[in-house]
């Protein structure tokens, strides 16, 4: 009876896992056809021979490996200041006790009930004032200050980094920049490649800000060289897909080299140590 149950679950697992992939392979499989047979019916499953034709058309309509560099470039910069800024912000908020603690935390998990887009013309504006239309600062910066980032490594902290530690960091003399970087943050590396690789899958898909803020091709990140291959003269959909399937695999690829440490932070608060 337990063998039937287990072969069960793998059955429905794998089940599952096969209908989260079809759209991958679907995309895959059309970017190796022509316009005429993705439309064609019924749809056809298997890779077909006009890979190289829509490699050509794509190269010739837009200019990937510029838009490439400038999503890297964005989602990188991006990234890296989140982890920053929402490690420290996390850290405070778990360990610290200053005036106003309490009162801040919930402001601040009352942001993440705000949705961007309400906020999205006040945002334009500033960034008009600053200066920074067509400017990857802007894609950046104000994001760099991520409520749901702060929240995410609190909760890690208050679960993982034992009291114990620090006094006696501080007791040999370290100080809290120092027990920070070198003794904290060893231990967030889990939180660290969870938060990081969902920041990095939004801030690469993002398409609102870049749609707003970047006006000239040479600025384009993929998502909005992605919208510039549509057109009403016609789109050349085998090549739109190459581009999506080139534009996806950078997020797979960043997922399979950190995907146990996002499992160990998705997991590492469950049991409360």
């Amino acid at each position: 009876m337990h063998v039937l149950k287990k072969t069960t679950l793998y059955l429905i697992l794998i089940s599952v896992a096969l209908v989260m992939l079809l759209p991958f392979y679907m995309m895959f499989v059309m970017s190796t056809l022509s316009t005429n047979e993705i439309y064609s019916f019924p749809p056809i499953m298997s890779i077909g021979g006009n890979l190289i034709t829509n490699f050509k058309n794509m190269i010739a309509a837009v200019n990937l490996p510029r838009a490439f560099l400038n999503s890297l470039i964005v989602t990188s910069l991006n990234a890296v200041l989140v982890l920053f800024f929402s490690s420290i912000g996390g850290y405070a908020f778990s360990v610290y006790d200053f005036p106003g603690k309490k009162q801040l935390f919930l402001v601040l998990l009352g942001t993440m009930m705000v949705p961007f887009t309400a906020g999205i013309i006040p945002w334009f504006i500033m960034m008009s004032k600053f200066g920074w239309i067509n400017n990857f600062a802007a894609l950046i910066i104000p994001g760099s200050a991520n409520a749901f980032g702060i929240f995410w490594m609190r909760q890690y902290c208050q679960n993982n980094v034992p009291r114990s530690l620090m006094e006696a960091a501080r007791i040999d003399g370290c100080s809290e920049w120092t027990i920070f970087f070198h003794v904290i943050a060893p231990i967030l590396k889990p939180a660290y490649a969870s938060l990081g690789i969902m920041q990095f899958v939004n801030i690469w898909n993002e398409f609102m800000q870049a749609l707003l803020i970047l006006r000239k091709e040479e600025y384009y990140t993929l998502s909005l060289l992605l919208k510039s291959m549509v057109s009403d003269r016609g789109t050349d959909y085998g090549a739109m897909m190459l581009a999506s399937t080139c534009a996806v695999l950078p997020l797979l690829i960043c997922f399979l080299f950190a995907s146990k440490y996002f499992m160990d932070g998705l997991t590492a608060g469950a049991v409360k140590g």
